[in-house]
This record gives C-alpha cells, sequence and structure tokens, in this order.
C-alpha cells in the first residue's frame, strides 16, 4: 500500500487539456456602469427626501459627491475605463422645483450634462423617475395619490422635448416594488406609512403612469427603447420537499419578479433587471416559512449582508427570458475589499456568459455603482462604487476593480488570466506544494525504517 502510495505521489500526472480562450460576449454589447441623480448631485434641496434629512429622519446627503459641478471629470473616467455605455437619473424636484414650475436652468444643465455624454461616445440609458420626488407632490400623497400620474406625464411631456436627442434608451420607472417595501412595510423611506390599501394604489398608480409615458415616448421617439429597471430577486427553499417553503417561494417569486410586469404588459421594449438579492425560506415554529439570515450561516455576504449568490443570476435570467432583451440594469457589491468586488466581477458576468450561450438575449450590463455614493437610508457607509470618493475631500480615486472592468470590456469578454479570481486553473500542487513534499518525505522514511 505504501508503495502503491509513493508511485501516486512522486509521478507527473499527465498534461491535462485546457481551453484558454476568452469568454466572449456578444457584439455590439453594452458595458457601462449606474448611478441616480439623487445619490450622486448633492444638494437637492426641493425633494422629499431632503425634507426628511432636515428633519433628521434620514442620514444627511449634504453635497453628496458633488457630482452637479464634477459630472466632467466623472464622465471622463467613464471614458477613461473604457465603458461605451452609462445609466444615469435626472431630478424631478430639480426641474419642476413647485407645481407647473418649471426651472429653465436645470433643463440646461441637464443637457449639458447628456451633450457631454454623447461627445464621448457613451450610450446613454436615461432613468426618469429613481426613488425621489418633489416636496410638492409628496405633500399631496405622492404615488399613492392617482394625481400623481398626471403630473409625471406632465413632466415628462416637458423634459423629453428637451433630453431626447442626448438619450439613447429611456428608463421610466426604478424599481416600483423597492419603493412600495421600504415605505409601506419597512416604512424608513417616505412616506413611511403603514397602509395595506396605500401598497396596492401605489403599485397601480406606477403601473398605470409607466404604460401612459412609454406610450408618449414611443410616439415622440420611435426608433428608441423604452423599460424600467425592476428590483428582482433569486428565492429558494430550505429543505427541497418541503411543501409550505415551495409555495412561499411561488407567491414571493410573482410579488417580487412578475407582478408589475403583468400589469404593464405590452409596455416593454427590454426588461431592466437590478439584481442583489438571493433569498432562503425555511419552516420555523410559526405556520409560514421565514427568511434566513444569510449571514447567521456563515454564507458570502456583502458589507450590507445581502447574500454573494451568482448563481442566482442565472436563474432570474432563466425565469424571465422570453422575446424581450434583458439588460442587466444594475449589479454590485457593497465592500471596502477591492480584492471581492473583483470576484463579484468576474462570477457573476460568469453567469450573465452562461445565460448568453443558453439562448438568452442579455444586451448590457451596467454595474452599480460608477462611484462610491449616498445609499439612501444607510448613508455614505456602503461602498459600491468601481471608483472610491474621498468624503472629505472629493477626490476620485480608481480601484483596482474598475481596470479589471475595463480589461473585460477591451476584450468583450472574460479573459482567462481573470478566471484566476475564482481559482480557475489552480490545482491541488501548487496550493498543497510546501505539504506535498512533506508527505513525500515521510513515506520515504517509513519506507527505509
Amino acid at each position: 500500500m505504501i508503495i502503491i502510495t509513493v508511485i501516486f505521489m512522486t509521478s507527473l500526472p499527465p498534461k491535462q487539456k485546457h481551453d484558454h480562450h476568452t469568454l466572449k460576449f456578444p457584439d455590439n454589447f453594452l458595458w457601462g456602469a449606474a448611478t441616480s441623480a439623487y445619490q450622486v448631485e448633492g444638494n437637492n434641496s426641493y425633494s422629499d427626501w431632503w425634507d426628511w434629512e432636515v428633519q433628521g429622519k434620514l442620514p444627511a446627503s449634504g453635497i453628496a459627491c458633488d457630482q452637479y459641478n464634477r459630472f466632467e471629470q466623472d464622465f471622463d473616467l467613464v471614458k477613461n475605463l473604457n465603458h461605451n455605455a452609462h445609466r444615469l437619473s435626472i431630478e424631478w424636484s430639480r426641474i419642476e422645483p413647485k407645481d407647473g414650475e418649471f426651472d429653465h436652468h436645470e433643463i440646461e444643465h441637464y443637457i449639458k450634462l447628456l451633450k457631454v455624454l454623447k461627445s464621448l461616445k457613451i450610450t446613454v440609458m436615461l432613468t426618469l423617475w429613481h426613488f425621489t420626488l418633489p416636496k410638492w407632490v409628496a405633500d399631496i400623497g405622492g404615488w399613492e395619490n392617482g394625481q400623481t400620474v398626471k403630473y409625471f406625464e406632465r413632466f415628462v411631456k416637458r423634459i423629453a422635448p428637451e433630453l431626447g436627442e442626448f438619450v439613447d434608451m429611456w428608463v421610466t420607472l426604478n424599481e416600483p416594488g423597492v419603493y412600495v417595501y421600504q415605505g409601506f412595510v419597512e416604512r424608513v423611506w417616505p412616506p413611511a406609512k403603514k397602509s395595506f390599501f396605500g401598497q396596492v394604489k401605489t403599485i397601480l398608480n406606477f403601473a398605470s403612469a409607466h404604460k401612459r409615458v412609454y406610450k408618449y415616448l414611443h410616439k415622440a421617439f420611435p426608433k428608441k427603447e423604452v423599460g424600467i429597471a425592476n428590483n428582482v430577486q433569486s428565492f429558494e427553499s430550505y429543505h427541497k420537499h418541503s411543501v409550505a417553503e415551495q409555495v412561499a417561494v411561488i407567491i414571493t417569486d410573482i410579488i417580487t419578479n412578475h407582478l408589475f410586469y403583468f400589469l404593464t404588459r405590452g409596455a416593454h421594449d427590454f426588461l431592466g433587471l437590478n439584481y442583489y438579492f438571493h433569498v432562503r425560506f425555511k419552516q420555523g415554529e410559526g405556520l409560514m416559512p421565514e427568511v434566513t439570515a444569510a449571514s447567521n450561516e456563515s454564507r458570502d455576504v456583502s458589507d450590507l449582508g445581502w447574500e454573494i449568490y451568482p448563481e442566482g443570476l442565472f436563474g432570474v435570467l432563466e425565469d424571465l427570458s422570453d422575446d424581450l432583451p434583458i439588460y442587466i440594469t444594475e449589479c454590485g457589491i457593497a465592500s471596502t475589499n477591492d480584492d471581492r468586488r473583483n470576484r463579484f466581477l468576474i462570477t457573476y458576468l460568469h453567469e450573465v456568459y452562461r445565460a448568453i450561450k443558453s439562448g438568452i438575449n442579455v444586451k448590457g450590463f451596467f454595474y452599480w455603482s460608477l462611484i462610491d455614493n449616498y445609499e439612501w437610508h444607510r448613508g455614505f457607509e456602503p461602498r459600491f462604487g468601481l471608483i472610491e470618493v474621498d468624503y472629505k475631500t472629493l477626490e476620485r480615486r480608481i480601484r483596482p476593480s474598475a481596470l479589471v472592468y475595463t480589461d473585460i470590456i477591451q476584450h468583450n469578454g472574460i479573459p482567462h488570466s481573470l478566471l484566476r479570481f475564482i481559482g480557475h486553473t489552480v490545482q491541488a500542487e501548487d496550493v498543497l506544494e510546501k505539504r506535498y513534499r512533506e508527505i513525500s518525505k515521510e513515506i520515504k522514511e517509513s519506507q527505509k525504517n
């Protein structure tokens, strides 16, 4: 037995065949990052969020990243990092600070901003609403009030003709389901109201607003795609054969991932997916299964406690794939350890590659986010950015992960060398080299004795 072991341990393994080609993405694939106006601009003083900050209900955003004044610097970084697309939003409260009063100076600001992106030959995906409202809209009940649908449509009809020349794709709404959940269930965002009927009215008003704006934008800009950015999640039962857990998975999946698309069927040129969450249901002592905390089970989580589960992105893409193209409009990790961001990029993009190879029409990926920013009720602590922001000096510093992403973009795919971030081609001998020699020596000495 010892002789057989020695022969096995000391003999060289046969040379293994290994494919070193780049995992190529389709031609004209969009590579970019995303931001939202409120989170990066600073001093959005006519917003409902700003009002809550002043009251001490939310962390102060202040000057944020001062992108309002530094957008040219940030867009130069977009170009230098080789991104060919960028997703951003405009701030309704800046443009219409009072009911029916549109600020021409602010409209000119956004025109100038978009012109810079177009001069850099960046494809622009513009979000028309990203969570915040003008205070005067919030004062009448916000999205719970059906009048807000009309006001939003009026806002879009006023602003779109001014900006449309510089926009390639429109996103009407960002994550309506998250807005409802944070505002009516968790109640940590405006309006912080406990009301089941408020949730229903709000989601129905969102659907109505999207359909109206979709119809208008299609008529005004018939060659430009219109969609939404919807927060989607992957769901799993803790026990494979638990009926209760499986029912919880199905119901939650329908409400979270499919309901809004169902309510707005026929009003999408593409599906925009924001993917961050993997949720596990486990039967506890109560009647209904509960969501298990990934951090309590030593699963790999971000600095926010969100589970890192790239396989879930493939599952969501598979579940939602149909005749419509898909853009991943947000996907990112909050981490102060940039090596984790590198691994995140490679593992998640590998799942996108798998999806494309399986026939799913994914046409673009927007990492969240371009720069560190104000992360809503969590303030400035979470660090999502490819570019670090020093909040004392507002200096921008390019993180190594931004360069890894640039390498991927330049190759329009994942080069084999980058797969080493996830241990690809690492062999046991490489990792156990010292122990390998020690064991061999011990066996040889035992033979002599």
